[in-house]
């Protein structure tokens, strides 16, 4: 704030509230939040409405609770009178239009400059704590994914399958990190495949993409599995994602970009004769968000740096016929990556 010559910040993302204060309330909505942080000088404030009152009074401890009756943009207007704010910075990226335009016309007498990314820079290092929980994560999702493997059987539905694996992170974890992918046969082709009342077949890639969420942070992995021997197209594609995989997982280190991790698997794939067909980045990173920085793909060319952690999930895309994804998370250290996952590939033929 000081070297932006700011006199308030005001926190709007739902992940940056959380970090920064510990009111772990989730938006409901793009149009419906669940209040704001205001850091000025020598306050620090949790705005929000009377429905997460007692909720934001528990969690952030050591911030004033102010509770607004008639809008953020109201209650802006009375603080930033009596503490004489002249600057704000706040986060576009998790303001909408409509609010943006309702607090300039409440304050319109006050300069709003827009930052990104600023929580976020503090949040791509995580702690012993943060890693805790991350791990825990990783740990409810394997023993899920290894209980619905176990249980899965020709003829039962993407859906089906999708409605153990809900079951199983409830159970276990805060629930989902993200809506589970189930993707069997030739829906396997498409990256973010929603599941469907398709039936599993024998012989067919099933990609299931999967993550816990403990303590407000999350797990993310996918794993490919076969109902018998699959097609030998298929089988071929599985050992080459594998090997772009382990490979791409052993260069993780300081000493690398995003781009270059992302172009050990793809120089793999793509040497193989299934460049094209490998059509996102290699990973993401994970925390409070499922996507978060650093990203590994060929577009970031930052260092990555110990305390870091990210996916590692290179896939080849066949249309019409089915893919492999496979994906682990690792935390970056200072000698180079250690594996959060330890569950194998579930593929015994392959």
């Amino acid at each position: 704030m000081r070297a932006k010559g700011l006199d308030a910040m005001l926190i709007t993302g739902p992940e940056n509230r959380r970090y920064l204060s510990g009111f772990s309330a989730d938006d409901l909505a793009l149009d419906e939040s669940a209040g704001a942080l205001l850091v000025l000088a020598n306050e620090a404030i949790v705005l929000t409405d009377g429905r997460y009152r007692l909720q934001a009074e528990s969690e952030a401890t050591g911030w004033q609770v102010r509770v607004y009756k008639k809008g953020l943009h109201e209650a802006l207007k009375t603080i930033t009178a009596q503490a004489s704010v002249k600057t704000i910075g706040y986060e576009p990226r998790y303001m909408t239009c409509e609010r943006l335009e309702a607090i300039q016309k409440a304050i319109s007498d006050i300069e709003l400059l827009a930052l990104s990314g600023k929580v976020e820079q503090l949040r791509v290092i995580k702690d012993k704590d943060e890693v805790k929980s991350i791990q825990r994560a990783v740990d409810v999702a394997e023993s899920v994914l290894k209980q619905v493997v176990s249980e899965l059987r020709p003829g039962m539905t993407e859906k089906a399958i999708c409605w153990r694996i809900l079951e199983g992170l409830y159970r276990a974890s805060e629930g989902p990190s993200f809506p589970p992918i189930v993707a069997s046969g030739p829906n396997a082709a498409l990256p973010h495949a929603v599941p469907t009342d398709r039936q599993v077949m024998p012989g067919e890639p099933i990609i299931i993409d999967m993550g816990a969420k403990v303590n407000g942070y999350c797990s993310d992995m996918t794993r490919t599995v076969f109902l018998g021997r699959p097609k030998d197209r298929i089988l071929e594609i599985f050992r080459v994602v594998r090997a772009a995989q382990e490979a791409a997982q052993k260069a993780v280190s300081p000493t690398m970009t995003g781009q270059e991790v992302d172009k050990v698997a793809r120089s793999i794939i793509s040497r193989a004769g299934y460049g094209s067909y490998f059509v996102h980045g290699l990973g993401h990173g994970v925390g409070l968000q499922v996507h978060e920085a650093p990203a590994l793909s060929p577009r970031n060319r930052k260092r990555l740096k110990a305390g870091m952690v990210a996916t590692v999930e290179p896939g080849i895309y066949l249309p019409n016929e089915g893919g492999v994804r496979l994906e682990n998370m690792v935390l970056v250290t200072d000698s180079g990556a250690q594996a959060l996952n330890k569950l194998d590939w579930l593929c015994e033929i392959c």
